[in-house]
């Protein structure tokens, strides 16, 4: 099966089950994100590209632990050969680190602020990165907001301060307040990921409520002059409601910007649970029109050194899929 359509279709499926060999140190928990408290995900992988399933034992699709990370994945009647993949912290080749895995927010598709998460204190985010960092090529680093977005903004400087000596690159996906682009710039930071997460304002509103849309294209529009076109990320989720038309769209503004904007298919999680993941075939549609955007803006998730561009586990990537 070819990559592109294998990896649609199992995104569209977003889980496999298990069976052969322990599995254990393939096994990676989430502390954020629309998959954090479930029951772990693995990352299957063909040559030098990959994609990352949870974990659940009612899935149609199985994949087989034949040792040593060695792996069959049997899908729709066909068996593709692999390799599983163990994360460093949280994905392979980086430290993706939560700095606070609890959120004040109540974005309707995340399940953060209903878990009982707690803030990781910078001297043991330092020794979770030394832990690794003889295997990572890049540091990235998330949050969500424990008591404020100022407060946030200003431990997790405190905690890029302390990672700066392991002299990796540093990604930073957060949300921004005024200055915060020009201060993870100041303290040389690589790339940045502020996520405007819908294709639509009004979709915002309703699935962010006090959470400001304008305010994330603000810190976008601010970013690329600091960063450089393509060192510039956002999360757009597909699946909440918008048509493909409303998101060729933000891919055309966000493009037009300078910033290369990330597909994410909807994992249903939280007040969405009972939503329907994007089918494979929309994906594919989603993917031709994505990658035609960005190659005519010159713009090359390729070159991404940290985050999930970098990664490509949740996402068809334009550039690292093909």
């Amino acid at each position: 099966m070819e990559w592109i359509r294998l990896k649609a279709r199992l995104l569209e499926a977003g889980s496999v089950r298990l069976s052969g060999e322990p599995i254990d140190r393939y096994v990676s928990r989430s502390a954020a994100g629309p998959s954090a408290g479930t029951s772990g995900s693995l990352f299957f992988s063909t040559g030098a590209r990959r994609v990352r399933v949870c974990i659940d034992e009612a899935s149609p699709i199985e994949v087989v632990h034949r040792g040593g990370g060695e792996a069959d994945l049997f899908i729709d009647g066909e068996r593709v050969r692999g390799r599983l993949e163990p994360a460093a912290l949280h994905c392979p080749r980086q430290a993706y680190i939560t700095v606070s895995a609890s959120c004040i927010f109540h974005c309707r598709y995340c399940p953060v602020p209903g878990l009982p998460g707690r803030r990781k204190e910078i001297a043991g985010i330092a020794r979770m990165v030394e832990s690794v960092a003889d295997r990572v090529d890049a540091i990235a680093i998330t949050s969500g907001v424990a008591s404020s977005i100022e407060e946030e903004e200003a431990y997790v400087l405190d905690v890029v301060k302390a990672l700066l000596p392991f002299s990796l690159p540093i990604g930073v996906s957060i949300y921004p307040g005024p200055e915060t682009p020009a201060r993870l710039h100041a303290l040389g930071v690589a790339e940045v990921k502020f996520n405007i997460e819908t294709a639509t304002p009004a979709l915002f509103s309703e699935m962010c409520p006090g959470l400001s849309w304008e305010a994330v294209w603000e810190a976008l529009r601010q970013s690329v002059p600091l960063f450089g076109r393509g060192r510039v990320y956002s999360n757009v989720i597909v699946g909440l409601g918008e048509t493909d038309e409303d998101l060729e769209r933000v891919i055309e503004g966000l493009a037009g910007i300078g910033v290369i904007p990330i597909l994410r298919p909807l994992t249903p999680a939280a007040s969405l649970a009972g939503r329907p993941r994007p089918s494979a075939d929309r994906m594919l549609r989603l993917y031709d029109i994505h990658e035609r955007i960005l190659r005519q803006a010159g713009l090359d998730p390729g070159r991404a050194l940290t985050m999930c561009a970098a990664c490509t586990g949740c996402d068809l990537v334009p550039g690292r899929d093909a």
